[in-house]
């Protein structure tokens, strides 16, 4: 079957809230992707933030699927966003009183968009999913529905297409947390595909149902990772073990970008190997959350990855979904745990959860607490004092949020995340360095570079801005045609998420005879949220990427073309697209190091 494009810009508009004037681009895929099992994939071109925190390079699509067996199941649904071009499709494929069940893999809202309007047009389908689905969707469709609770180890037999002759007979596996508390991997033994949708995901919209270019969509497989997967490492490699107990597996039909089958063992084999570095240490994180309450999923996850660019271990806790014991155990063995503000008016068996979270807590540990903007929060005053009464030590202030989150509060969380994690991991920084043959460390700092500031500014879609500011001597020419240069960016650096394929930024050069000013103001340490530029001379609208200094001896606006991960820095790869230099006589400033092991 070919693709089937659907696109109306007064419809779209009117679905996501857009006007007529600035529609987004959507349009519809449906192909058969193996025997009986259809794809039904919602392209959604121009979508450029994903829950406001991180931003999307490349569009993303929503996957939902069909498959028949003697019955009939779909695997998930689509955006509301899609609701006047999705439910026709669907109705062109199958009628919907003909299908006999909904497996829901999470109840995200991307995920979950049309399940009321599936109710309403079949009031008698199943729903199958995980026990927290199935309650979480109690409060998100306000409409009667028929369901079974799965867990590992459960099955579905849809029977035996009369036309194929396959038998469609779903396994299910529970992967808590990836990215939802609410998450199950489907495992049809007909075709041998898996159903995970988040994982293995990236955020990616293109006509190719599958990954035919591995090089193309790399970068966004792994800062999608990065972003939803890595707080995780730990769920992760549980679902990996649990997926070895399955027979051979064909082809991963992921909830977004293109479905994983020509290079299958690259992509799970890179999330083995990233998740094992992340949950190698003992010390970590346990960073707590409300699921479905306020903005509080969304939050935790900024903060959760600003940890992760430290080098931190860090684990997402839903103390709404964690058994108590479980959560006594996370909480008990972290070395630092950041708290929510609950509801006011916590029902009995969350109130039971945060006592057992209150006690779990121990002295020593870090702890910090951040709004869940709810609308009916514990005042995060009151949670700091609680924290503080128990002997635990300030991690960083309390994170206020005191409006319905925008990028820049994600940002500040993002930062104060990070500056948990470099606390954490002090010590096996100062190892590190200790570490190096005191002559290859003498040797190592005699190589020498230019003194730059690199800058960044985005606008985001709510009218805001992002921007930030590194001081960089790991700059050098990397080309000709066309003109490019390499930044090495520690992983740990705010400006690094400013820094992904596709964004700009501009390199600052510093004069030999007049860069100390801008070098004390940009090296000092700023607070999370901090405005880099609070006065500093910039010139306005001199580069795309972001400020030009106004006291540079030159500047350079850049586009990132490749990253390189080193050990614990991106090596970026930017073409040159603009610059110019205020002082043709002048020179620029250089760093001299006496060692190697620190900047």
């Amino acid at each position: 079957m070919g693709a089937v494009t659907s696109t109306s810009a007064t419809t779209s508009g009117a679905a996501s809230g857009a006007t007529s004037e600035a529609a987004p681009r959507l349009s519809l895929q449906c192909e058969a992707i193996a025997a009986d099992t259809t794809t039904i994939r919602s392209l959604d071109w121009d979508r450029s933030r994903f829950d406001i925190e991180f931003g999307l390079r490349n569009g993303t699509t929503y996957n939902a699927f069909l498959v028949r067996g003697e019955q009939t199941a779909l695997i998930d649904t689509s955006h509301l966003k899609f609701a006047d071009t999705w439910l026709p499709l669907l109705e062109e494929q199958v009628d919907p009183l003909a299908i006999d069940c909904l497996i829901v893999s999470h109840t995200e809202p991307d995920h979950s968009g049309l399940i009321g309007h599936l109710i309403d047009r079949n009031p008698e389908i199943l729903i199958v999913g995980s026990k927290v689905a199935i309650q979480f969707l109690e409060n998100q469709v306000h409409r009667p529905f028929r369901s079974r609770a799965v867990k590992s180890g459960d099955e579905l037999d849809l029977g035996t297409n009369p036309e194929s002759g396959v038998q469609h007979r779903f396994s299910f596996l529970s992967a808590p947390n990836l990215h939802w508390p609410d998450t199950i991997f489907s495992y049809d033994h007909g075709t041998g595909i898996l159903y995970t949708c988040d994982a293995f995901g990236l955020h990616y919209c293109s006509e190719d149902v599958f990954d035919v270019d591995p090089g193309a969509i790399a970068p966004d497989f792994r800062f999608y990772y990065d972003c939803l997967m890595g707080p995780n490492a730990r769920s992760v490699l549980q679902a990996l073990k649990r997926m070895e107990g399955l027979p051979e597996i064909t082809t991963i039909a992921v909830g977004h970008g293109p479905l994983l089958r020509h290079h299958l063992s690259l992509w799970v084999d890179d999330y083995r190997d990233w998740s094992t570095g992340r949950s190698s240490g003992e010390v970590y994180a346990a960073v707590c959350y409300v699921s479905q309450y306020g903005f509080c999923d969304r939050l935790s996850q900024a903060i959760a990855r600003g940890i992760g660019k430290a080098g931190a271990q860090v684990q997402l806790v839903d103390l709404r979904a964690t058994d108590a014991q479980e959560l006594s155990a996370l909480v008990g063995e972290a070395s630092a745990v950041v708290v929510p503000t609950w509801p006011a008016g916590a029902d009995a068996e969350l109130q039971a959860s945060i006592g057992t979270l209150l006690a779990a807590l121990k002295p020593k540990q870090w702890v910090a607490c951040y709004d869940a903007f709810g609308g009916n929060d514990e005042p995060i005053d009151t949670v700091a004092a609680k924290l503080r009464s128990l002997g635990q030590k300030p991690a960083f202030d309390p994170l206020r949020v005191r409006q319905v989150p925008q990028a820049e509060d994600y940002q500040r969380c993002e930062e104060a995340g990070t500056d948990l994690g470099q606390l954490l991991t002090k010590a096996k920084t100062i190892a590190a360095m200790k570490a190096l043959d005191g002559d290859l460390d003498k040797a190592l700092g005699r190589l020498s570079g230019g003194l730059y500031v690199v800058t960044a500014q985005q606008t985001t879609d709510d009218g805001g801005s992002l921007s930030s500011a590194m001081v960089a001597s790991w700059v050098s020419q990397a080309s000709f045609e066309p003109p490019g240069i390499t930044v090495a960016v520690a992983k740990d650096r705010a400006i690094e998420s400013l820094m992904q394929v596709g964004d700009r930024f501009v390199l600052n050069i510093l004069r030999e005879d007049n860069h100390q000013q801008l070098l004390r103001h940009f090296l000092k340490r700023f607070p999370p949220g901090a405005d880099r530029f609070a006065g500093v001379a910039i010139v306005e609208g001199a580069a795309a990427g972001g400020p030009v200094l106004g006291d540079a001896l030159a500047f350079l606006g850049c586009r990132v073309a490749q990253r390189m991960e080193g050990p614990d820095h991106w090596i970026i790869y930017a073409e040159v697209e603009e610059g110019n230099v205020a002082d043709t006589e002048a020179t620029t400033a250089v760093h001299h190091r006496k060692v190697g092991n620190h900047y």
